[in-house]
């Protein structure tokens, strides 16, 4: 990626795991300087964050204030902004099961969350004239599960909040963009707790077989690395995505037909 990011501040939220840790160290390998938003560190993170480029910020953006506590962090700049923080609980109970205070938690953390950080970090922007707003949805905003009901509605406002923003700012400059993974090789899907083993103690099976039926879904036939998406976040984040907003990148091993 060499320094093409050199100069410029980041900020991620959701960044001590997952697809966050992976943006926030891809972009501090392109020479960002990374402001990494998270409720909880991570061993990673600290590694990171001892190498002088990453500065962690502990947030929790359920809290409304929280997400002007880490803008504010960033001190006045915010050349990019990836909203990555989110939640994904499996509803193997059905629809009924899902109450008003599950969905509006889902709602807030994958909807919300988005929309306040954008709003607290879109002011530098505006007054630098430039600025990237890369958010993380997924394929599930167009390809939504009954599985993830409330999940796939709160991605789909996502990438529709980020498309109708894009009109508003990018004659200021300004581009937001979304990314949309299938499922990607992270705790969300493989560790403990996660889609795999939630599903398999639900329906029977091991996880093992909720895993292979997934890869079996993509013609690539295996799951999106954390890594893959982190560089498509840095490709939109620069320069060389200069004429690119309100545009939905879809990263899945073909799960989406398309034609």
């Amino acid at each position: 990626m060499g320094n093409e990011l050199q100069g410029r501040t980041a900020v991620v939220t959701g960044a001590s795991k997952g697809i966050g840790l992976a943006v926030t160290e891809a972009l501090a390998a392109a020479g960002a300087s990374v402001v990494a938003g998270s409720r909880t560190t991570s061993k990673e993170l600290d590694g990171l964050a001892e190498r002088g480029s990453v500065t962690w910020v502990p947030v929790d953006l359920s809290e409304p204030a929280a997400a002007g506590h880490l803008i504010e962090a960033a001190r006045g700049r915010v050349d990019i902004l990836v909203n990555n923080v989110g939640t994904a609980p499996p509803r193997t109970d059905g629809f009924l099961s899902v109450t008003d205070e599950e969905w509006l938690r889902t709602l807030d953390l994958n909807l919300l969350a988005a929309v306040r950080v954008t709003r607290a970090a879109l002011p530098a922007m505006l007054a630098a004239g430039r600025g990237s707003v890369v958010t993380i949805a997924s394929v599930n905003a167009t390809l939504p599960d009954p599985l993830v009901i409330d999940y796939s509605a709160g991605k789909a406002a996502l990438v529709a909040f980020s498309k109708a923003l894009s009109k508003e700012v990018g004659p200021q400059g300004i581009r937001l963009n979304t990314v949309s993974p299938g499922p990607v090789e992270t705790d969300l899907w493989l560790g403990g707790g996660g889609v795999a083993e939630t599903v398999s103690a639900a329906v029977g099976g091991s996880p093992e077989d909720i895993v292979a039926d997934a890869r079996s879904s993509m013609p690539t036939g295996r799951f999106t690395r954390p890594q893959e998406v982190a560089e498509l976040a840095v490709f939109l984040a620069g320069d060389r995505s200069a004429n690119i907003t309100g545009s939905d990148f879809v990263i899945d091993g073909g799960m989406i037909p398309t034609w």
